[in-house]
C-alpha cells in the first residue's frame, strides 16, 4: 500500500493512492493519505490538489478483512483514520478536485464528498454499502452528492449511482473517457491553480465557513452509531453474512 504526492505542474500537487486489489484502506492508509493531503496543502507552492488512485477503482473503503481479524481495535482505528482523511480534503487550505474512476464506495464517498470539485470516469460508480457491511456512516457526505430523498433511498438500498447521475445532480463536474480522466481533472487543476495563492486560500476558508453543516461533527455523529452497531453484535452478524443471503 502507498500514498505518494507528485507535482505534475507548478502549483499542482497529485496524491495517489495505491493499495491493491481495490483501493480498500488499512488504518495506516486512512492516516497516510491525510497527512499526504494536509501536507500537499500546507506547501506555499500548492494551489491546487488533486486527488486520485491507481489500480480498478477509486475506493472501497474500509479494510474488512482487517477489522474483522483485529475487532474494536481496528474498528476504532479505522473510524478515527477516516474521520481524519475526511476532515483533510474538507480542510485543506487550497481546493482539492478528486479524479475517480471505477468503484467509489464506502470511505471514498467520505473523500469526494469533501472535496471542492469531482471529475470522473464514464465507468466510475458511487455509493454506501455500508448497510450491507455492518456499518454505518459517511450518509454526512453522500448528502453533499445527491439530493435528500436520493441519498436515503441510495443508502438504505446499497445501491450505487453512475457518474452521469451524479453529473446531472451538478456534484460532478466533468464525465470523461476513462483515459482521458487524469488530463481532464489537471485541466480543471490547472485552471484553478492560475487564480492567486493567497486568494485561493482565503476563498477555500470563506466557503468552508458558510457550510450549513459541519461535516466533521456530523460524521463523527454518524460514527457513535457504528460503534453501537458494533457492541451490540449486529455489525459482525451481518458481515459474516454477507453475500450469503439475508442478514
Amino acid at each position: 500500500m502507498s500514498v505518494s504526492t507528485s507535482s505534475p505542474e507548478k502549483g499542482i500537487a497529485v496524491v495517489t493512492v495505491d493499495a491493491p486489489p481495490v483501493n480498500a484502506l488499512p488504518v495506516r492508509g486512512w492516516f497516510a493519505l491525510a497527512e499526504a493531503v494536509r501536507a500537499a496543502g500546507r506547501d506555499p507552492g500548492t494551489r491546487c490538489v488533486v486527488l486520485t488512485a491507481q489500480g480498478r477503482g477509486f475506493n472501497a473503503g474500509v479494510d474488512i478483512k482487517e477489522i474483522q481479524a483485529d475487532g474494536n481495535g481496528a474498528l476504532l482505528g479505522a473510524n478515527r483514520g477516516c474521520a481524519e482523511a475526511f476532515a483533510a480534503v474538507y480542510e485543506c487550505e487550497t481546493p482539492v478536485v478528486a479524479a475517480v474512476h471505477g468503484f467509489c464506495l464506502g470511505g471514498g464517498i467520505g473523500l469526494v464528498g469533501n472535496a471542492d470539485a469531482i471529475v470522473a470516469s464514464e465507468d466510475a460508480v458511487f455509493g454506501l454499502p455500508e448497510l450491507d457491511r455492518g456499518a454505518l456512516g459517511a450518509a454526512t457526505h453522500l448528502a453533499r452528492l445527491v439530493p435528500p430523498h436520493l441519498m436515503r433511498t441510495l443508502y438504505y438500498t446499497s445501491r450505487t449511482a453512475s457518474a452521469a447521475e451524479l453529473h446531472a445532480h451538478g456534484s460532478v463536474w466533468r464525465v470523461v473517457p476513462r483515459e482521458e480522466l487524469r488530463s481532464a481533472a489537471l485541466e480543471l487543476a490547472r485552471e484553478i491553480a492560475a487564480k492567486d495563492g493567497r486568494l485561493l486560500r482565503l476563498a477555500k476558508a470563506a466557503i468552508n465557513g458558510i457550510d450549513p453543516v459541519d461535516v466533521r461533527r456530523s460524521y463523527r455523529f454518524e460514527q457513535g452509531f457504528t460503534f453501537e452497531a458494533a457492541l451490540s453484535g449486529v455489525a459482525d452478524r451481518v458481515r459474516d453474512t454477507f453475500g450469503k443471503g439475508e442478514a
